[in-house]
């Protein structure tokens, strides 16, 4: 049987292996934080740091493979951000995993529809939409 993979999901719908090899190869990224941190840099310079390296990385194409996501591998990545703020790389009161995502999708959704050279915001009235969907009309 052939196997493939697209943005992490599997032809078998499953992600977890991209889940499971994004957060091993970002965690790596925790050493280099630890050496920085041993040379006295900030605490708020290593929430940027992080934020901006790993964390962007472990949430790349995260709308894609979102909703495929089993319980078992959004907990992993519960725990890998709650293990970066145990490790004061992420700070407590930065958005959780869901926020962060909805936050993505938010601004992916917003990006398409308000585009006015997309295709996709072209041929689809997304207002008019939504309103049908939401009021079932």
């Amino acid at each position: 049987m052939i196997t493939f993979t697209i943005l992490g999901i599997t032809n078998h719908l499953s992600i977890g292996g991209h889940v499971i090899g994004v957060i091993t190869r970002y965690a790596q990224s925790f050493h280099a934080l630890k050496i920085l941190c041993s040379y006295g840099m900030s605490n708020n310079a290593l929430d940027v740091f992080n934020k901006a390296v790993v964390i962007a990385k472990v949430l790349y194409a995260i709308p894609t493979w979102w909703l495929f996501a089993a319980a078992s591998d959004r907990e992993k990545l519960y725990a890998f951000i709650r293990h970066g703020i145990h490790l004061t790389f992420y700070c407590h009161d930065n958005p959780t995993v869901v926020e962060l995502v909805e936050e993505l999708d938010e601004t992916l959704f917003t990006a398409v529809t308000q585009n006015s050279f997309s295709v996709l915001s072209q041929e689809i009235d997304w207002e008019e939409r939504l309103r049908n969907e939401l009021f079932c009309v």
